[in-house]
């Protein structure tokens, strides 16, 4: 399950990096109007403690 919610995240972070590159557009600045909110900050951490998880279980 766990590694399902990494994957979900993971893509989501990818999606809005391609997003970014290409139209300069941030999704989750748009969905929170900010990306100093709180709730941006922890989809953020989310996205990133999801790859460092999928890197650790590459890994081991």
């Amino acid at each position: 399950m766990l590694k399902a919610i990494a994957s979900i995240l993971i893509l989501f972070g990818a999606i809005n990096w391609g997003l970014y590159g290409l139209f300069n557009f941030d999704i989750v600045c748009y969905i929170f109007k900010s990306k100093d909110s709180i709730y941006a900050r922890v989809i953020y951490t989310l996205i990133g403690l999801s790859g460092l998880y999928t890197i650790l279980y590459i890994i081991f």
